[in-house]
C-alpha cells in the first residue's frame, strides 16, 4: 500500500520497505510476528530432502509426469519457507513477503496434480470396468480443475500483493479465495469419487483384473494407497485453513497466528509430501507404472485408452511373477 505511516517517533514513511525493526513497530509489518527460525528451517529441510528423493525416484522409475508435478510443488514450498526465514530478519520487505505468499499459496496445487495423476493408473490396475468414469476422464477433469485453481491463486496473490489501494487488495484476496475454494471443491469431489471406486472394487472383487492380482496383494501397494489417502486429506485440511485465513484478511488474528500456521499449513503439507515421496508410485507399482498408463485416442480413433492399457498390463505382468 502507498498510504503514509506516521511512526511513534513522528517520522513519516511512505513505503514499508523503508522500515526496519529499529524504527518501526512489528504491528505494522507484513506479519505481526517474527517467523520462527527453527520451525521454518525444519520445513525447508523436509522439502529439500523430499525434492532430492523425488528426482531420484522419478528418474529411476521414469514417472515423469508425477516427478514434474512434485518437483514444482516442492521447489515452491522450499522457496516459500526461505521467504519466511528472510522475513524473520526484516518483516517489512515486500519482495520477501511476496516470495512467501505466492509460493506457499500455489505450491500445494502441484502436489494435488501429482495425486490426480495416480488415480487413473490405480483404476487400470484394478479394472476400468469398476469405475464410473474412464481413467483418462479422471485425470483430465481434475488436472483441469487444478490448473484453474492454480491460475486463480497466482493471479489473486500477485494482485493482492502489488495493490496500491484497498479495493485492488480486496479484489486480489477474493480471487485467491476463489482459487482455494476451487481447490477445496476439487479435492472433496476427488475424495468422494475415490471412495466410490474403492467401494466398487471391494464389492465387485470377482471383476478385478487378474493380471495385477500379485501387485494388489503386496504390502507396498496397500501402503501406497493409504499414503495417497493421507496426503489428499492433509492437503484438503490445509486448503480449508487457507480459505478461512484469507477470508479474514492478512491483518486478521488467524493470519497472524504462527503456531496455527505451522500446524495447519507446514505440518499438513509436510505429511503430504512425506507420504507422496516415501510411498512413491514408482516403487509401489513394482515396475508396472507404465502398464498402468493410458493414452488418449489414437489418430485412427479405433482404440480406447482402457484397451491399450490393459494390453500393456498383461504383457508386463510377467515381471511380478
Amino acid at each position: 500500500m502507498s498510504d503514509s505511516i506516521t511512526l511513534p517517533s513522528g517520522q513519516v514513511i511512505t513505503d514499508l520497505d523503508q522500515c526496519t525493526l529499529d524504527i518501526c513497530p512489528i504491528d505494522i509489518a507484513r506479519f505481526h510476528y517474527l517467523p520462527n527460525v527453527a520451525g521454518n528451517v525444519f520445513f525447508c529441510i523436509v522439502f529439500g530432502v523430499c525434492l532430492l528423493l523425488q528426482l531420484f525416484f522419478g528418474i529411476k522409475h521414469k514417472t515423469w509426469g508425477y516427478m514434474v508435478a512434485m518437483v514444482f510443488g516442492l521447489v515452491l514450498e522450499l522457496l516459500g519457507y526461505v521467504g519466511r526465514l528472510l522475513l524473520h530478519n526484516n518483516p517489512f520487505l515486500f519482495d520477501n513477503f511476496l516470495l512467501y505468499l505466492i509460493c506457499l499459496t500455489i505450491g500445494p496445487a502441484f502436489l494435488s496434480a501429482a495425486i490426480y495423476l495416480c488415480l487413473g493408473r490405480i483404476i487400470v490396475i484394478y479394472s476400468p470396468a469398476l469405475s464410473r468414469l474412464k481413467p483418462r476422464t479422471y485425470t483430465v477433469l481434475f488436472v483441469s480443475c487444478d490448473l484453474l485453481s492454480l491460475v486463480l491463486q497466482a493471479l489473486g496473490g500477485a494482485l493482492a500483493s502489488t495493490a496500491d489501494d484497498e479495493k485492488s487488495n480486496d479484489l486480489g484476496i477474493n480471487i485467491m479465495i476463489a482459487g482455494l475454494v476451487a481447490q477445496v471443491v476439487s479435492l472433496l469431489v476427488f475424495m468422494l469419487l475415490c471412495a466410490d471406486f474403492a467401494w466398487s472394487a471391494h464389492k465387485r472383487r470377482s471383476e478385478r483384473d487378474p493380471a495385477f492380482a500379485v501387485l494388489r496383494s503386496s504390502f507396498i501397494w496397500k501402503a501406497f494407497l493409504i499414503g495417497l489417502g493421507v496426503a489428499t486429506l492433509t492437503i484438503f485440511v490445509r486448503s480449508v485453513y487457507r480459505v478461512a485465513e484469507l477470508f479474514e484478511g492478512f491483518d486478521s488474528e488467524l493470519a497472524n497466528n504462527e503456531p496455527l500456521f505451522m500446524a495447519l499449513e507446514g505440518t499438513m503439507i509436510s505429511i503430504a509430501v512425506i507420504c507422496l515421496t516415501g510411498l512413491h508410485p514408482g516403487v509401489a507399482f513394482k515396475g508396472n507404472y507404465a502398464a498402468g498408463d493410458f493414452k488418449f485416442r489414437t489418430k485412427k480413433g479405433k482404440k480406447d485408452v482402457e484397451s491399450d492399457a490393459n494390453s500393456d498390463a498383461q504383457s508386463q505382468n510377467v515381471e511380478l511373477r
